[in-house]
């Protein structure tokens, strides 16, 4: 059996930054062991694999080691795909995740715009294991559906940041999302995900339905601009509307192939 899968850089103008996803596209659905090793034979942050049905894709995703509920990255990646060999005449996708419901992604020129949910996250005691992993105290500390909220003072605690991997892997929580204002944008982040076999995720785009209503409160303004501020480096932009979260960024093509198993 062959299968296409793609590669492309999401939230990125140029090849070798951002984040990249695979993204297989499928007749039917395979076994979920057979799209977990395909993700791990790939080795990337996330593989998205997709099915269309009628007007709709439906998407799911995974890690080198588990599924996830929500990548924002790889759907904004597997948008770039489709518009850019399978759906050239639309200017809207839209993708359904039996995990996340509905999403949505448009195109303006070469920019592709995420219509995500928006997290919803509450305000938690300090926790001693959380921080250990860290090896700086926050300020505040958030959890919301699948990652806690650190809050810093400045980018520059963000930037110097160095995590215990081991320690952090064992915490109740899908990852840990860092971030302080930023010094050329509104905010800036990294992520940490070794509970789901990413150690420092690129770029997260689901991170940002979390960072965008936090930060849209805290500056008091709903249109933001952000950077996750990993080695590569992820650009973005995020507007908050009501209970969604709009991110756009751009995509560029890394390679097309085929798969056989």
């Amino acid at each position: 059996m062959k299968i296409k899968i793609y590669q492309a850089d999401a939230f990125t103008g140029k090849l070798f930054g951002g984040n990249p996803a695979a993204v297989c596209v499928l007749d039917n659905w395979l076994d979920d062991s057979l799209m977990q090793n395909i993700a791990l034979e790939n080795n990337l942050s996330e593989t998205a694999f997709l099915v269309r049905k009628n007007d709709i894709y439906e998407i799911r995703w995974f890690t080198p080691a588990v599924e996830v509920d929500l990548c924002g990255h790889a759907t904004l990646a597997s948008a770039h795909i489709l518009f850019s060999f399978y759906e050239r005449d639309k200017s809207e996708l839209i993708f359904h995740s039996h995990r996340s419901g509905t999403l949505k992604v448009r195109k303006n020129k070469d920019k592709l715009t995420l219509d995500f949910p928006a997290d919803t996250f509450r305000s938690v005691e300090h926790h001693y294991k959380l921080y250990e992993s860290i090896g700086i105290d926050a300020n505040e500390c958030y959890l919301g559906k699948t990652d806690y909220m650190l809050v810093y003072n400045s980018q520059e605690e963000i930037e110097n940041i160095k995590p215990d991997f081991a320690k952090m892997a064992k915490l109740d929580a899908r990852g840990v999302i860092v971030t302080a204002k930023g010094y050329d944008v509104d905010f800036v982040s990294r992520f940490f995900g070794p509970q789901v076999g990413v150690n420092e995720d690129p770029v997260t785009g689901s991170a940002h339905t979390s960072l965008t209503p936090y930060w849209a409160d805290k500056l008091g303004k709903n249109k933001l601009t952000a950077i996750q501020l990993s080695e590569r480096k992820g650009y973005l932009e995020c507007e908050l509307k009501g209970d969604r979260v709009e991110i756009s960024g751009n995509a560029v093509t890394y390679l097309t192939g085929e798969i056989i198993v």
